[in-house]
């Protein structure tokens, strides 16, 4: 077995083209304090994470089978330190786990293997086979929990739930002793009660510049659906309701014949396997899937206009999420990717006015320099769509066009241009957005929870 920590100039220098093996070492749930370990390793370097559960469920039937999916996925945080040829786990995997893993690693880490040049496509993934569970009868979805992030997206899909669910929570995920105001503060406008989780990962894996650790980017999307699997049965809920919409599924470059999505946790791709995977090996069912799956961000955008109780409260900022505490912005910075999308597909629905209150005089919109940011989001500068949670070309051209032909947005520094440039391709605005507003695609919702617009 080859020694990660060792180089012929620097006995300790961690180098990680030597490491053979990432191995999942071992997973324990104590049910008493509801903390759940998972340790892994690369080679001889071991790697400790916790899961802090504040649930009181401690008898609950699935603790242990869905905290295996918790240590299966969590895992990719730590394999990407050194990104070896070989992964290894110590239990049997059934066809759904299986696949799940394999394409959570060749797909879930496509971003991170495009930035670091790597070809993940011959990672050998060694495990003994288990057979499939048996069939179960679908979860009634009368208690779900609702992964909520603060954003449009989350807020969208809580008011939109609310009117089904005979008893819905929130589930937010921190870091140990953490929370983050943009989450908190919308959540306190619900007025629903809050199921939480805190996750701390080993601090090796924080400092990996100055360990010579290999970083990039992880599905959190896929770990934080198994957390929230995992909370909802210690809280007796039989649901996990993400906000994923249809545009999710849209990639951003293609590496080794693999389409790259930094969203792919987010995808139908990911929801399908996901819920295979649940249904594989929980004994008892628990629904998951997305309430936003077919539609489109403007249709997200629409909505989210019409919420006017949260308009001063929601935060999507790259900068409201930041580690570290003294970087971690308390208003939109106005400048990110984010930021940008965000103001750019709420523009057709929302006032200028109010839009510029919600950026607190730091709209993107009105900001000449941030001209190029849009032209990307847009498709037309030549660089590829942003690695953020963004929507697709055809979102953002449509807004575009739209909110520039809204008279309060005439002359507009941004719009303007942007608009002048597009509208070629875009003959008829009102039937682009009309289109973008009707369900796009194939869904998972079941049908108590069936928006309106699926119903027509």
């Amino acid at each position: 077995m080859s020694d990660p920590s060792a180089t012929a100039a620097d006995p300790t220098a961690f180098r990680p083209d030597r490491v053979a093996c990432f191995r999942y070492v071992d997973v324990d749930f104590d049910r008493a304090s509801g903390r759940l370990r998972c340790r892994y390793a690369l080679d001889e370097l071991v790697f400790e994470e916790r899961v802090t559960f504040a649930g009181h469920g401690a008898d609950a039937a699935g603790l242990e089978a869905a905290a295996r999916l918790v240590f299966l996925l969590a895992g990719l945080s730590y394999y990407k330190a050194a990104a070896p040829p070989s992964v290894t786990v110590p239990f049997a995997l059934t066809p759904a786990e299986r696949a799940l893993l394999e394409a959570a690693y060749q797909d879930g880490l496509g971003e991170y293997a495009y930035r670091n040049g790597l070809d993940l496509s011959g990672l050998v993934i060694d495990a003994d086979d288990a057979p499939p569970g048996p069939a179960r009868p679908a979860s009634a979805a009368e208690r779900p929990l609702i992964p909520f992030g603060g954003g449009i997206d989350s807020i969208v899909t809580v008011e939109g739930i609310r009117p089904a669910a005979r008893s819905a929570a929130l589930f937010v995920v921190s870091r140990e002793g953490d929370r983050f105001d943009a989450i908190e503060q919308a959540a306190a406008v619900t007025g629903l009660p809050v199921v939480r989780a805190e996750r701390l990962l080993d601090p090796k894996i924080l400092r990996s510049a100055a360990l010579g650790y290999r970083n990039g980017h992880v599905p959190v999307t896929a770990m934080i659906s198994a957390i929230a699997v995992m909370a909802a049965l210690l809280d007796g809920r039989d649901a996990v309701v993400m906000s994923n919409e249809w545009s999710a599924s849209s990639g951003n470059v293609v590496h080794h014949g693999r389409v790259v999505n930094h969203q792919w946790s987010k995808t139908l791709a990911f929801e399908d396997l996901f819920r295979a995977a649940l249904a594989d090996v929980l004994p008892v069912p628990v629904e998951y899937f997305s309430w936003l799956r077919p539609f489109s961000e403007l249709w997200v955008g629409r909505r989210f206009a019409t919420l006017s109780a949260y308009h001063d409260t929601f935060r999507s900022c790259n900068r409201a999420f930041h580690i570290d505490r003294a970087a971690r912005l308390d208003h939109w910075c106005g400048r990110c990717d984010k930021c940008c999308f965000v103001d750019l597909v709420l523009a057709p629905f929302l006032p200028a006015d109010a839009l510029r209150s919600v950026f607190a005089g730091r709209e993107p919109l009105d900001d000449a320099a941030l001209l190029g940011s849009f032209r990307t989001l847009a498709g037309v500068s030549g660089d590829l769509k942003p690695f953020e949670c963004v929507g697709d070309v055809d979102e953002c051209i449509t807004a575009a066009v739209v909110a520039a032909d809204r008279p309060d947005r005439a002359g507009g520094a941004v719009l303007a241009p942007l608009a002048a440039e597009l509208r070629a391709g875009v003959l008829d605005p009102a039937a682009a957005l009309a289109a973008l507003l009707r369900p796009q695609g194939p869904h998972r919702i079941p049908a108590r929870h069936a928006p309106p617009d699926l119903l027509v």
